[in-house]
């Protein structure tokens, strides 16, 4: 099984990688970047995270286009869309595809950390409550 704290962050800004990894450092997680879905391939087959933050518009393709690679060959890892393209299209593909959440940017604290809440600590906190 994963470990619950790793995570991939899939974006072709910096900026965005850094803020997103200081952001999940501060809650115990384990976060890594790259910038690109050839090396999001690579990431996701060397060691799966448990959570993985994509943007859509990549050098190299779009993440709506890569979600459906990653659920049907990862479908225990959490994927979170997050881009500057918050249309209503956009919204449908994803969730189309098999999204867990699509976040618009700009990103913020509260925004990442009830994503973050949303996905990862209700299942934590069902697992403890199947040991009362």
């Amino acid at each position: 099984m994963n470990d619950i704290h790793k995570v991939l962050i899939v974006d072709d800004e910096l900026d965005i990688c850094y803020l997103l990894s200081g952001m999940l450092k501060q809650r115990n997680f384990q976060p890594g970047f790259v910038n690109t879905l050839t090396d999001a391939k690579i990431a996701l087959e060397t060691d799966p995270p448990s959570l993985l933050f994509l943007d859509n518009h990549l050098p190299d393709g779009f993440g709506l286009d890569f979600i459906p690679f990653v659920k049907q060959n990862y479908p225990e890892v959490k994927v979170i869309m997050i881009t500057a393209h918050d249309g209503v299209q956009e919204r449908k593909q994803a969730y189309d595809g098999g999204v867990d959440l699509f976040l618009a940017k700009p990103l913020n604290r509260k925004l990442i950390d009830d994503a973050i809440d949303r996905l990862i600590t209700p299942s934590k906190i069902n697992d403890y409550e199947q040991y009362i």
